[in-house]
């Protein structure tokens, strides 16, 4: 019993430390479709965020400018999507795909530059990756002891892994609850009907766009600076459509993302999990369980899902 619960504890922190940087990319994406920018460029926005943080974390040491600067790095990314998108009403899905042409090749060029050459950036020393919250904090009080450490493996999670939760209930607040988030909403609805009652519909989806690839660099960086201590050029590899296939599963709604992140998340930590227990699984097999599952909830449960109606469509405002 008591392995029982300890494995339990182990699945259910792994599955949380992979859901954040899903989370902050679905965040982003929920952001970006709810103003009627469809955004599939999440996984070039994610890579460059991940080697921007590894970058700014290893020579600076410090990992909170480096997770910021890591969302600089996706929102720079996004800055072209939304050039692309906006201004000049290119296909959405056609500019999606060169942001994720191009994030990864300028991920690796960037490792390379910054690391004399090398595929892998070096590893950020355990002192300048994101904190970690709560460790041993539940094994303080009396009580049972095997529910104390039940709570503490759970619990104990870097910085990131909260804050991404916290974001899901700011965006949730600003997209249902503020003026902001209805003008978001009527943009991704009707941008002209918005445009007529004032809302400069253009103004709305650069703050999306951009957002989004502030969150989705976030994302990345996450990965880089808790999830693992350096890029390399598979870090990222699919998280970000795994994200996007979040947004849709989650109905185009943050909470909806979330609960989607944590599914995927803990099929991610049940891959894991699995190799670490030295169960003699193909490693093969394992690394395609969240794949599979993000094709079967795909398959079995988006049919019926709406996005918001002008989601994806090239918006020129009459001249």
């Amino acid at each position: 019993m008591n392995n029982l619960v300890l494995n339990i504890a182990s699945i259910l922190s792994i599955t949380f430390l992979y859901s954040a940087p899903l989370i902050y990319t679905a965040l982003g994406g929920v952001v970006s479709e709810n103003s009627g920018v469809v955004n599939i460029g999440l996984e070039g926005m994610m890579s460059v965020g991940a080697v921007v943080g590894s970058i700014v974390g290893f020579y600076l040491g410090n990992p909170w400018i480096a997770f910021i600067c890591g969302g600089l790095g996706g929102m720079a990314m996004a800055l072209l999507h939304a050039i692309a998108t906006i201004n000049f009403a290119a296909d959405h899905v056609v500019s999606g795909i060169a942001i994720n042409l191009i994030g990864p090749g300028l991920s690796l060029f960037l490792c390379r530059l910054f690391f004399d050459g090398a595929a892998m950036s070096k590893s950020i020393p355990y002192e300048s990756k994101l904190p970690i919250l709560f460790q041993s904090f539940f094994n303080k009080f009396e009580g049972n002891s095997q529910i104390m450490k039940f709570l503490d493996i759970v619990f104990s999670q870097y910085a990131s892994v909260y804050i991404a939760f916290i974001l899901v209930a700011i965006v949730y607040f600003i997209l249902y609850k503020t003026r902001l988030g209805l003008r978001i909403r009527s943009v991704g609805e009707y941008p002209k009907a918005a445009e007529t009652l004032g809302v400069d519909a253009y103004k709305i989806k650069y703050i999306c766009v951009l957002s989004a690839g502030f969150l989705a660099g976030l994302g990345g960086a996450s990965m880089s600076l808790a999830v693992v201590s350096n890029f390399r050029e598979t870090l990222i590899s699919g998280q970000g459509f795994i994200a996007l296939a979040a947004v849709i599963f989650g109905g185009w709604r943050p909470q909806g993302a979330m609960l989607a992140c944590l599914l995927f998340g803990f099929a991610q930590g049940l891959s894991v999990f699995l190799g670490s227990i030295g169960i003699e699984i193909d490693t093969n097999l394992l690394s395609m369980i969240p794949y599979v599952i993000t094709l079967v909830v795909l398959i079995a449960f988006v049919k019926g899902r709406k996005a918001p109606s002008a989601n994806g469509i090239p918006y020129e405002r009459n001249k």
